[in-house]
């Protein structure tokens, strides 16, 4: 049975609709004598409390008001609070209440909080914990509710803690967010799915999928019913773990029991089966999409472009981008950035220029990296006068002083041999205000063991170190390349040592340039033993590695070994090379 509303409640609501509610049989139906009726009803003894009530309430609400106007137009108001308002009773509960209920600013009434406990006699109690708190978390104020809580030590109202849950993971604060679910859980207060909803939604945003997980966990335990948006975090969480196809196993199920999934889960999808180059299920999403009233956007086709793109699948993007603007839609500068950039790298320059002019007569201006793509395909066929000339105008409009435009520099003088140039910008951006990053560093290093200037190779890999920057595999790969063929293979172990401490996994290619090396000293047992190694762990060696380890193996008669590459090599599918094959088997034959 629900809980009676007091007397006084129902008198106010009667009141506003002029009903007066009867009274009891029990009490005395005497007429009021400190007053005459209103409206040609007498007046009860209760009516005369509740006028009485209204009016000190009305009282404390202004006073609450004025002080709530001091507070916010005076900075140093704890100074003269007291003096500017002697005969208001700060104690009293119906006073402060009234002034937090009215304040309208979380942390002016934290201030308020802080004053009025300085004061001789406060007491504060659990509800002003729970105002003060409600108040902080409705501005989001994630780190002060938390700091208020742990200070206080109170213990809020579970729906504050629900709310406080949400504006924790709304604030990136997830850590914090599974101690409030832990304590939920304790006191045996299941949360509502608006509430695990923002746990899971915080996760992804974050890419946390391992908390995503655990919070899904623990609502699957407390038996709350799944929506449409949560299967939507669910996809997304799959895709974050790259596990695609899990999640499109769940999108599939969702759309067949009904349910449509936001179009963010769908370029999801999309986006990580490009990644992953898995094109064969691109016409199925697209066709889903159509079907269930959510036709691709602009976005969808950019990711679908996007990731073509770095799969060096640049002619179906092309096709795809075209598509998009028979359709109707209006590429933007980051797409035709990326087709532009495409089709440079194809050697497509002709193309890419036009679509640089297209893009301009559409009213869309390049900014650095449509400016950095076509300098780089400028770079890649070799155009050097329009490169220096496409450059020169990047600077005039301010695009030159970047590390986006230094870097296509650095990379394409390098491409062209042109690696002093390259050498003399590196030092201006570290002379100037422009900060070199890792891809300003592999650059540099590529062309100086493209040129074979192994010491200063060295030099700049030691300077990336010496920055703090963390080396990648592009850091380390053309050093060890270049020491392996200049025969100086004990510098390239420590290299490819030091990179594997540094948690980076070596490039196959760096594997295969460590055997090559062994061969080329005679060291044919430690090559074969690298050999194996590689395709232990998975790695594919490449079809001359296999050619000069037989060719060797050969050389010295040791028939065995070689045979035994031999089929290493057809294992991995590569073809055997003639003259070899030609060669072991005759030997065998003479056997």
């Amino acid at each position: 049975m629900g809980k009676p509303a007091s007397l006084y409640a129902n008198l106010s609501i009667c009141q506003r609709h002029k009903i007066y509610l009867p009274i009891p049989s029990t009490r005395s139906r005497k007429l009021c004598t400190h007053g005459h009726s209103n409206n040609g009803y007498n007046e009860y003894p209760d009516a005369q409390v509740l006028r009485n009530h209204n009016l000190t309430t009305k009282s404390f609400l202004e006073k609450a008001i004025e002080v709530c106007r001091f507070i916010r137009t005076e900075p140093k108001w704890e100074q003269s609070l007291l003096s500017e308002f002697p005969t208001i009773n700060f104690m009293d509960p119906n006073v402060y209440s009234e002034v937090f209920k009215h304040q309208e600013n979380a942390f002016l009434s934290l201030r308020f909080y802080h004053w009025i406990t300085s004061q001789s006699g406060f007491l504060p109690d659990q509800s002003l914990f729970n105002m003060i708190f409600s108040g902080l978390i409705d501005v989001k104020a994630a780190k002060v509710a938390q700091e208020f809580l742990e200070v206080m030590k109170f213990e809020p109202e579970p729906r504050l803690l629900e709310l406080y849950v949400q504006c924790l993971c709304d604030n990136g604060l997830l850590e914090e967010a599974v101690h409030v679910f832990d304590y939920l859980r304790s006191i045996n207060c299941c949360p509502a799915l608006k509430t695990w909803k923002s746990a899971l939604s915080g996760s992804l945003r974050a890419e946390r999928t391992d908390l995503l997980w655990k919070f899904y966990g623990q609502m699957v335990e407390s038996n709350v019913g799944a929506d449409v948006d949560l299967t939507g975090y669910l996809i997304q969480a799959f895709c974050l773990d790259n596990e695609v196809w899990k999640g499109y196993s769940i999108l599939r199920q969702a759309l067949k029991d009904g349910h449509v999934p936001s179009k963010v889960v769908f370029n999801k999808v999309i986006s990580t089966f490009c990644k992953n180059g898995i094109y064969s299920r691109m016409s199925d999403l697209l066709h889903m999409m159509i079907t269930k009233n959510l036709p691709p956007d602009i976005f969808t086709y950019q990711e679908v472009i996007k990731g073509l793109c770095k799969r060096n699948m640049q002619h179906e993007s092309i096709r795809v981008f075209n598509d998009l603007k028979d359709r109707g839609y209006a590429p933007n500068r980051a797409m035709y950035t990326t087709m532009i950039h495409g089709l440079c790298k194809m050697e497509r320059l002709g193309d890419a220029r036009k679509l640089w002019y297209e893009m301009i007569r559409k009213g869309i201006i390049p900014n650095e990296y449509t400016y950095s793509a076509l300098l780089y395909g400028y770079f890649k066929v070799g155009n050097l006068v329009e490169a220096k000339r496409l450059h020169k105008e990047m600077c005039e409009i301010g695009y030159g002083e970047t590390a986006i435009s230094y870097n296509t520099m650095i990379k394409g003088l390098c491409l062209n041999g042109k690696v002093g140039a390259a050498n003399d910008l590196f030092k201006q951006m570290a002379a100037g205000d422009v900060a070199c990053d890792i891809g300003t560093y592999n650059s540099l290093i590529r062309g100086l063991c493209w040129e074979g200037s192994l010491d200063l190779g060295t030099q700049v890999l030691s300077e990336l170190l010496k920055q703090g920057l963390q080396p990648t595999i592009a850091s380390y790969t053309p050093l060890i390349k270049t020491l392996c063929q200049m025969g100086h293979l004990e510098e390239a172990l420590v290299l490819l040592t030091d990179m594997q401490e540094r948690g980076l996994i070596p490039a196959k290619s760096a594997y295969d340039s460590v055997i090559l090396g062994l061969v080329e000293q005679g060291s044919l047992l430690e090559g074969m033993t690298w050999l194996r190694d590689m395709l232990k762990s998975g790695l594919r060696p490449c079809k001359k590695t296999f050619k000069r380890l037989i060719e060797c193996l050969s050389e010295k008669e040791n028939w065995n070994d070689a045979l035994l590459v031999s089929t290493y090599m057809l294992k991995v599918g590569h073809g055997t090379h003639r003259p070899i094959c030609i060669s072991l088997v005759n030997k065998l034959c003479q056997r």
